[in-house]
């Protein structure tokens, strides 16, 4: 752990950063940068022209941002906590940034990573390390989403082959990707596919007019009698075991990320009211203005320690599914009450893309959707407490 404060983290008002090691404060810095240099100077104009800025992407690769907790097959080896730090700076320029490197490492990545054969593992996990190959991950459905059991996606067998059809909406960057990992019932149950995005029968379509997560991709897939080699099936899982486990691994990221969207909205609030002079004296210096800046810092704090003591968990072995659950649910909830208060420091101003938080509190709600809702990671946590599950 460091012993002196960092001088990186002015709002550290617990000092978090003593739980640190300089290796990870130096991390979290270099993304940082990236963001602060890269990022912010043109977030506003691609969320404004609902763009995602793919040309970054091999920045994204060299500062081993993708896949970046996965070992092996040119995969950055990273810890948890690494990760988490990663995603928190990246969600602090934009949540639809997170959500790529998510996607991409943490679903499509990580299904072949856990779920795959050594040959797959060869063949796809340098690309996509690198960032020359991009792939998403096809799990919900336009009337399946909280309960994947119900796809009506079909992979049957035709001789050798699998012959896959079905419709997936609300995936991530189904239109730039290269491969897509597809999740299909089939006679044998729920079982997982390797899907190159140019095999024909496979068609993906931008879903567009977007309110939240504008600098991100959202699609559908619409699959036509795709004829897949026997090799394209993940032999290594059966069932929803399979994406649940890369459910898991993107929903900690989130758990991480929601708190740099939190923290880029109280700060965006905290200098604009040291700024803004109504009455002749600063915002900053009313009682009510500071009782909002202080109710935000201090649930930031709280959720970064909590991301903090999961990335523990996790890089020791020992994190739950339910545990993940608490983080998503109480880091995404606080993190969008952060970003609506913020806005009302900020005034009418606020309503524009000159400033971050109403940004970050419209893309909060895509975020508090996907990977599970409030209402699905609530009853996932009552089960744990009580040993009765109420999905049904």
């Amino acid at each position: 752990m460091t012993d002196a404060p960092s001088q990186i983290e002015h709002d550290d008002l617990i000092d978090i950063d003593f739980l640190l090691t300089p290796e990870e404060i130096a991390l979290r810095g270099r993304v940082r940068s990236f963001v602060d240099t890269v990022v912010r100077p043109n977030i506003a104009d691609w969320y404004d022209r609902a763009v995602f800025p793919v040309e970054i992407v091999p920045e994204m690769a060299r500062l081993g941002l993708l896949g970046m907790h996965l070992k092996g097959y040119g995969c950055p080896g990273q810890s948890a906590v690494d990760y988490g730090l990663a995603a928190l700076e990246l969600e602090a320029g934009d949540s639809g940034l997170r959500t790529f490197v998510s996607v991409q490492g943490s679903l499509a990545m990580s299904a072949i990573y856990k779920h795959g054969s050594e040959d797959q593992k060869n063949e796809w996990l340098r690309g996509m390390a690198a960032g020359t190959t991009i792939g998403c991950f096809g799990l919900t459905e336009p009337d399946s989403g909280s309960d994947p059991a119900s796809m009506k996606t079909f992979a049957r067998r035709d001789g050798d082959d699998w012959v896959l059809t079905g419709h997936k909406r609300w995936i991530g960057l189904g239109t730039i990707a290269h491969v897509a990992i597809v999740w299909a019932q089939t006679d044998e149950g729920v079982r997982g596919f390797i899907v190159p995005t140019n095999t024909p029968g496979f068609e993906a379509k931008l879903i567009e007019q977007k309110l939240s997560m504008r600098a991100s991709i959202q699609t559908e897939l619409i699959l036509t009698d795709v004829r897949l080699p026997a090799t394209a099936l993940l032999p290594n899982v059966e069932g929803l075991r399979g994406p649940f486990e890369c459910l898991n691994e993107a929903r900690y990221g989130i758990v991480w990320g929601v708190m740099g969207a939190a923290r880029d909205s109280y700060e965006s609030a905290l200098e604009y009211s040291k700024t803004r002079l109504p009455f002749d004296r600063p915002l900053a210096s009313f009682q009510l203005t500071q009782q909002k800046l202080v109710d935000m810092a201090v649930e930031i704090q709280k959720g970064t320690l909590l991301a903090l003591h999961l990335g523990r968990l996790k890089d020791a072995g020992r994190l739950q599914p339910h545990q993940i659950s608490v983080g998503k649910l109480s880091n995404t909830r606080e993190a969008i009450a952060i970003a609506r208060e913020a806005r009302t420091i900020l005034g009418g101003n606020g309503i524009t893309l000159d400033y971050s938080p109403l940004r970050h509190a419209n893309n909060l709600e895509s975020v508090r959707t996907y990977e599970g809702t409030d209402e699905v990671h609530t009853l996932v946590i009552g089960h744990h407490i009580t040993g009765i599950p109420a999905f049904r």
